[in-house]
């Protein structure tokens, strides 16, 4: 039982040493499920093919099902989840963790609450199955990684937009409440407007038609246009250095055959800790 369960472990990892062929069909089932809800919302071919689209659902939410089940019973196996009943419940909660269970939950929910109307909604919920893909993928990864180091920058960056938003909502709603009182009635109302004017959009549904009101749009549509470029300059330079530690070679050692990025010695070291401890709990 020890052996499979460290076989199944080494199957469901992404990376892992049995996982060649696991992780391009779990990305492929994931990608064709989309497909699948997007298509779904076409009458004419959801229709006549509706039994396929079900059948496909079912098959789909049973290898999702099993996939999750199998990661729990696993989990022990990582140092970090070795507790039997503490160390599963964490790993349960974990971010990836949380993100199977929301693949699988909307099938099932509609048999806890049978109301179809309930169960329209829950079928669009499916398209959050897209979200295990950044388990498997590389570049969703890459993208993860350069929001975590720039979090910083962007919380900045939000906060000022979130501040430019208000005042600019405050300043339109005092010049333009005369004028205009059933389109700017009320700060939040004139937040419309602040919105789609700093992210340049600009409906066409509220504008300012008073010369303070146009003056007050033009200072925003100015300094929106400025503000929303920071995050994009964040997010480049964030990639550029993402891209730049990629580049710089991991070594592998020629006597675990592990790649490091410390020195053999300490990899080699990290690795019979590691075996020796899995070894001991078998």
């Amino acid at each position: 039982m020890a052996r499979i369960k460290d076989v199944i472990f080494g199957i469901l990892e992404p990376g892992g040493k049995d996982s060649k062929y696991f992780d391009p069909f779990i990305m492929t089932l994931i990608v064709l499920n989309v497909l699948a809800v997007t298509l779904e919302t076409v009458q004419w071919i959801y229709l006549p093919y509706k039994h396929v689209f079900h059948a496909f659902d079912i098959f789909s939410v049973a290898v999702f099902t099993i996939e999750y089940a199998l990661r729990i019973w696993t989990c022990t196996l990582d140092l970090r989840y070795r507790h039997p009943v503490s160390g599963r419940i964490r790993f349960a909660l974990t971010p990836f963790a949380i993100i199977d269970l929301v693949a699988i939950l909307p099938f099932y929910l509609p048999l806890l609450i049978p109301d179809m109307r309930f169960v329209r909604v829950v079928r669009l919920f499916r398209i959050f199955r897209i979200l295990k893909m950044a388990r498997y993928s590389d570049s969703v990864n890459t993208f993860i990684n350069v929001f975590r180091s720039k979090r910083e920058d962007l919380t900045i960056t939000f906060f000022a937009v979130v501040v430019l938003l208000m005042v600019a909502s405050s300043l339109m709603y005092e010049a333009e409440y005369n004028a205009q009182p059933d389109k700017f009635s009320s700060i939040p109302a004139a937040m419309w407007w602040g919105i789609v004017t700093l992210a340049t959009v600009g409906y066409g549904d509220l504008y300012p038609i008073t010369p303070m009101g146009k003056l007050i749009g033009s200072i925003v549509v100015v300094l929106g246009i400025a503000l929303f470029a920071l995050p994009t300059g964040i997010f480049a330079s964030g990639f550029v250095e993402e891209m730049e530690k990629k580049k710089s070679p991991r070594l592998l050692c020629p006597h675990c055959g592990r790649y490091y990025d410390e020195t053999p010695e300490e990899a080699c070291v990290a690795v019979e800790i590691e075996d020796n401890i899995i070894k001991m709990r078998q």
